[in-house]
């Protein structure tokens, strides 16, 4: 898809994309229960046309440092370091094996030659009624539609595995690429906020979306009856 694009937008870019860490608020107890119901679901790997969503390895681990370390990338998201190494991959691969980085956390991988496009995540909230969604795509495969298609394996994928009422997602108000990937996925927006962005080391303005079960259910019988037509 075209889209405009500056230095400060990057299509598929979320505000809560992968993270390298549980969030500093957590306290020890709250860290051993969410790591207790994060490692109690599965996370399939998940085949799409041109995409295959796995679990981060650690032959990813230069392609994420590569890719990661971009300020275009970086200051979209919640907490990826500004600049990025490839000690800071290491870590966000080696806690993804620990189930620290929430509660799915997936390599985005290009079906025919398995290059590393980006990643992206499923956190559970508390009361694990509802999930946040988060991604980001390297800049050299933007405009390719990836960041839509592993957002739409994902959420078919949580709908259809768990018992969840919604999924969350945001994204920062001067990123109309992810903004669309939202809209072009069902998300409504539901208001704006600010939040703290680690590369930035400060606050910046962002939109939420959500996407519940009811609106995701008429999407795929919409979709069922495009294909019918077609």
């Amino acid at each position: 898809m075209t889209m405009r694009q500056d230095p400060h937008s990057s299509p598929g870019a979320s505000a809560r994309a992968p993270r390298d860490s549980l969030g500093d608020s957590s306290s020890p107890n709250d860290t051993e229960s969410f790591e207790r119901r994060a490692a109690a679901y599965d996370c399939p790997v998940l085949l799409t046309e041109n995409l295959v969503l796995r679990a981060p390895h650690a032959e990813d681990i230069d392609a994420i440092a590569i890719l990661a370390d971009n300020p275009a990338i970086a200051t979209m998201v919640l907490r990826i370091p500004h600049p990025y190494g490839r000690a800071d991959a290491e870590s966000f691969v080696r806690s993804t094996t620990k189930r620290e980085n929430g509660n799915c956390v997936y390599a985005i991988t290009e079906t025919e030659t398995g290059k590393l496009l980006g990643c992206c995540s499923l956190d559970a909230s508390e009361d694990g009624k509802a999930l946040e969604i988060g991604y980001w795509i390297g800049e050299p495969f933007w405009r390719r539609g990836i960041a839509t298609e592993a957002v739409h394996a994902l959420v078919d994928m949580a709908f259809r595995t768990r018992e969840i009422s919604h999924i969350d997602a945001s994204c920062r108000v001067i990123n109309p690429a992810s903004r669309r990937v939202l809209q072009k996925s069902g998300f409504q927006f539901q208001g704006s906020g600010m939040v703290s962005i680690l590369a930035i080391t400060g606050s910046a303005a962002v939109e939420w979306y959500r996407l519940d079960r009811k609106t995701w259910v008429s999407l795929i019988g919409w979709s069922k009856e495009s294909k019918k037509k077609a």
